[in-house]
């Protein structure tokens, strides 16, 4: 048996006026990888910043089953039961949840449908995951199930994905954070989980969109988008003497993925945020999407919220 410290009741998913519990419950799905283990040292900074209750969970998947004979998935599914127990204990072992509440949670069942019970269950408001996908074959093996997290999640969700080697201070510290808006039908809602961040890390937030190549577009055309993009950026966020975070607005042209990266290299970003499109199907199965690509390509987590 496992030993769990006691949580503290729970809240519903939102985004709460006082910064400080932002994120009051935190779900960290692991598979025990090393990516997984990146992904803890996040959620327990994290944790410890907002006073957050944490919830590790491992989902068993048991498709493929059925085509074995009863005995011999039975046997299979005690020994992989076994073996998280195992990784639990030992992930425990490393002392990264000394002094938080957490639970462990060992799942058994299809990996989306698991994490959306948790969630409810459990009422997260965060989810964490690592991956260390690259590439379109690559991702759909070993990255598919955080890009299925970010595209069905009704909760944020930050990803640590295969570029990011920074460890997170003992407190999560955000100081400077870019967003990256599309201005799609979740922008508010984006632009909210942003400048509650820069709020509480008093953090330098960079608003960001990205224009297609100027080809697509006359010199005259392209200069009436610029300044119709940063007005939009303009107003997606509050802009009252008394903020606690420092406001940059760019708005560039060219490839968005290469642009995002290139910009949060260069300001030394600390998070990005930007939105994910809701997929019902084949969520995670989608080579080359813009949100992946952003996730596999930062040096830096990236938090995306579901449109």
């Amino acid at each position: 048996m496992i030993a769990a410290q006691q949580i503290a009741p729970t809240a519903g998913i939102g985004i709460p006026t006082d910064e400080k519990h932002l994120f009051k419950n935190i779900l960290l799905a692991t598979d025990f990888s090393p990516a997984s283990k990146k992904a803890l040292e996040y959620a327990a900074s994290l944790a410890r910043r907002y006073g957050s209750s944490l919830y590790l969970t491992h989902v068993i998947t048991v498709d493929g089953y059925p085509l074995a004979s009863p005995e011999y998935a039975v046997s299979s599914l005690q020994n992989i039961h076994d073996s998280a127990r195992q990784g639990f204990r030992d992930l425990l072992k490393s002392g990264e949840l000394i002094g938080l509440p957490y639970k462990v949670l060992i799942q058994v069942g299809s990996f989306w449908p698991s994490i959306e019970e948790t969630i409810k269950t459990y009422e997260i408001d965060l989810l964490v995951v690592g991956t260390h996908g690259a590439g379109a074959v690559k991702k759909i093996l070993i990255g598919s199930g955080a890009e299925e997290i970010f595209r069905k999640a009704r909760a944020p969700v930050l990803t640590v994905g295969p570029s990011v080697v920074k460890e997170p201070l003992y407190e999560m510290e955000f100081k400077s954070i870019l967003f990256a808006s599309d201005f799609g039908k979740s922008a508010e809602r984006e632009a909210g989980y942003a400048v509650s961040l820069a709020q509480k890390h008093c953090s330098r937030l960079r608003l960001v969109h990205v224009l297609p190549h100027p080809k697509a577009y006359g010199n005259d055309i392209l200069a009436v988008k610029r300044e119709t993009s940063r007005a939009k950026l303009q107003d997606l966020v509050a802009t009252e003497a008394d903020l606690h975070y420092k406001l940059d607005f760019k708005v560039t042209v060219g490839e968005p993925v290469e642009e995002i990266l290139r910009i949060a290299r260069e300001t030394k970003a600390d998070l990005i945020i930007m939105g994910a499109k809701a997929r019902s199907s084949l969520a995670g199965n989608v080579p080359h999407s813009k949100a992946y690509r952003v996730v596999c390509g930062a040096r830096c987590p990236v938090l995306t919220v579901r449109s």
